[in-house]
């Protein structure tokens, strides 16, 4: 198949690639020629482990290729996807669907023969009509399929997740989107990975109440975190004996600072704007939103008390800067939040992440940033974990513990246990895990 890629961030890129190497032909397409010449030369926008092996093989095998041309490269494509982003809209939280709405108008004036033309960015229920309406406007005669393809991709796990996913969703009206989507992704029916075909306005809502959902279960561990150390219980083994339970499933029960990202809190508000506007409220979603949001502050907060009540002047090392390990992104990071609330309190911030510092120094402001864990700690008045990175996870306590001015972990993803920190020479404080019994604070 030829398939023309509008949009070459996230989601654009990560497909693209995978398509290609499923063997298709893919051409993808950014209106951003620094961008697009970037990626002509072999750097990618993004850091997202394999990524740039995969772009740089299929490019070279000749099934992709990189264009500023939109015309150009949906002239000759079997099927057209929209990738572009969708941000939460200024001063009321629906999703900016104008990139979406200008790509539809732009790919339908250059179609030339049948095209399914599939949305792929994250779009509130009923953004395929709108998508159909403007296609039909712009060409009246064009034999086009409007379709939703939801992604469902972990950054940090995104190749594997494209290739060996739990499902794929496509929303259709026609048989010529079904025929289209179901030989776009033949190559995964060796795996017998089941294809949900659904309405479009069905496909659209199941990307949301999937994101609210994990939303969700974030925010319910986290809570009953809150609970453990006021009860003495331990979060971990909450989680664990609920995980247990296969109507529950042990993901994402990990306990923590709060979730960030590009998908989760953009998604949660959009849905509930949705809701809003249809007079259907998420009542559950509103609660999650508003405990998210509080409890990034809430872990700069635990912070301070770990340091008997006063930061003012005391220097804080903080391990991890990114929403989540594995990946360059900073948007909605809970290290923000905590960092800004300690800075509130007169702290001091160090600060090392191994790949998000770059982004972080145009987010944060009067913190230093080093280039190792050691460096961090060094002459600090308390160290924190805030992102579980693989290499935070076999550190030399010790040598942390005796580089620091009071040997004071906070570790807000329960990498280690209270008695390895301990033994280590640490005053640990974990989420909703205590220390010999004694509840964390």
């Amino acid at each position: 198949m030829r398939i023309a890629m509008i949009g070459t961030g996230y989601v654009g890129l990560v497909s693209g690639a995978c398509f290609s190497d499923f063997g298709h032909s893919v051409t993808c397409v950014d209106q951003d020629r620094d961008k697009i010449a970037a990626l002509l030369g072999g750097d990618m926008p993004i850091y997202e482990p394999g990524l740039e092996a995969l772009v740089a093989n299929n490019v070279a095998a000749g099934r992709l290729a990189f264009t500023t041309d939109t015309t150009q490269a949906v002239r000759g494509a079997d099927a057209v996807f929209i990738a572009v982003g969708t941000p939460s809209r200024r001063g009321d939280g629906h999703a900016d669907l104008s990139f979406v709405y200008a790509a539809a108008e732009e790919i339908a004036k250059a179609c030339q023969g049948p095209t399914v033309i599939v949305t792929k960015s994250t779009v509130p229920v009923g953004t395929g009509d709108e998508v159909e309406r403007i296609v039909r406007e712009a060409a009246p005669e064009a034999e086009i399929s409007v379709a939703s393809n939801p992604e469902f991709l972990r950054e940090g796990a995104a190749i594997a997740d494209f290739k060996h996913p739990d499902r794929v969703v496509v929303g259709i009206e026609d048989e010529q989107a079904r025929q289209a989507l179901t030989e776009i992704y033949r190559p995964l029916n060796l795996n017998k990975v089941p294809m949900l075909c659904t309405s479009r306005r069905t496909a659209e809502l199941i990307k949301y109440a999937a994101n609210a959902f994990l939303a969700t279960k974030i925010t319910f561990i986290n809570e009953i975190a809150d609970l453990c150390e006021a009860t003495g219980s331990d979060v971990q083994d909450v989680a664990r004996g609920i995980g247990l339970d296969n109507r529950i499933g042990p993901k994402f029960l990990h306990a923590g600072p709060g979730y960030g990202g590009s998908c989760f809190p953009k998604d949660t508000l959009a849905l509930l704007k949705t809701a809003q506007d249809k007079e259907s409220p998420l009542q559950i979603v509103e609660a999650v939103v508003r405990v998210n949001d509080s409890r990034k502050r809430s872990m700069g907060r635990k912070i301070v008390r770990a340091l008997d009540g006063d930061v003012r002047g005391k220097r804080i090392a903080i391990l991890g800067l990114t929403f989540k390990p594995n990946t360059d992104d900073m948007r909605e990071a809970p290290s923000i939040s905590i960092i800004q609330a300690l800075q509130d309190e007169g702290a001091k911030i160090r600060a090392y992440d191994p790949e998000g510092m770059d982004q972080a120094r145009a987010l944060l402001e009067n913190v230093e940033f080093v280039d190792n864990p050691y460096d961090a700690a060094s002459g600090a008045d308390a160290l924190a974990i805030v992102t579980e990175w693989d290499e935070f996870r076999a550190l030399d306590l010790r040598r942390l513990a005796d580089s620091l001015v009071r040997p004071i972990l906070i570790d807000l993803r329960n990498i280690y246990s209270p008695d390895e920190a301990e033994r280590a020479g640490f005053v640990y404080h974990g989420v909703g895990v205590g220390s010999a019994g004694v509840p964390a604070g």
